[in-house]
């Protein structure tokens, strides 16, 4: 989100908090503890991706803090929209980049592997091929060092947050208006968004973007809509 963060830097104040802790709710504290000390409450918080349910966690538990949410490319909140995830995105990948993708899934996914943080590397770059619809200004993106140990605990924890309905209850306690920026060649769903939160948030806003995959600043047909959009939200 460092594109999107210098962006809107031109018009408002922004932070972009790097999350350190090994939990959701340690999570959630970090990320109170950033906008406690460094914004004016309420703020317009925007998550990308783990960063939305991240934001909308944070919106719930401390609902003085949030004036509004946007939610970009956010996860699904059902695991029934996420059956054809993985397929959708080995199917825009070749070969060798298919093995390499599940090598590093399994990896990943095996508690008793070692930590290290190549395979998450290996999958967050292919997952970006494989997500995106017509990827632009990859120099745009910085490079950030991931952990793989913060991403197991904090990831399986929150899936199992997802699949037990935890996390749509939560979610249910959000106050502040809710709007979701979702392209339409995301691998995962605008659906898997758009109904759970239509049925647990009154007021509840979809856009979707035509052309679009995971990083919607990143692409070529829909980066500037993505902005305009994303600023009008903003106001």
């Amino acid at each position: 989100m460092a594109p999107v963060a210098r962006r809107l830097s031109r018009n408002h104040g922004v932070l972009e908090p790097l999350q350190t802790a090994r939990s959701v709710d340690a999570q959630v504290e970090e990320l109170r503890e950033v906008l406690a000390k460094h914004s004016r409450a309420p703020a317009v918080l925007i998550g990308h991706s783990w960063g939305a349910w991240l934001s909308l966690l944070a919106a719930a538990r401390y609902p003085e803090l949030a004036g509004k949410l946007i939610l970009v490319s956010c996860p699904a909140f059902a695991e029934s929209y996420t059956t054809h995830l993985q397929t959708r995105r080995l199917e825009r990948l070749d070969d060798a980049e298919k093995a390499e993708y599940e090598a590093a899934a399994a990896a990943l996914g095996d508690p008793s592997a070692p930590h290290s943080d190549g395979p998450l590397e290996k999958l967050g770059r292919l997952a970006a091929k494989a997500d995106a619809y017509a990827r632009i200004d990859e120099a745009e993106e910085p490079a950030i060092r991931v952990s793989g140990e913060i991403y197991r605990a904090v990831w399986n924890e929150a899936a199992a947050m997802r699949r037990s309905g935890e996390l749509l209850c939560r979610a249910r306690m959000v106050r502040c208006p809710v709007v979701a920026i979702h392209g339409d060649a995301d691998s995962s769903p605008a659906a898997g968004v758009a109904e759970p939160l239509s049925a647990a948030l009154p007021g509840f806003r979809l856009i979707v973007l035509a052309q679009c995959g995971h990083r919607p600043w990143l692409e070529r047909y829909a980066k500037e809509e993505f902005y305009g959009k994303l600023l009008a939200q903003i106001g």
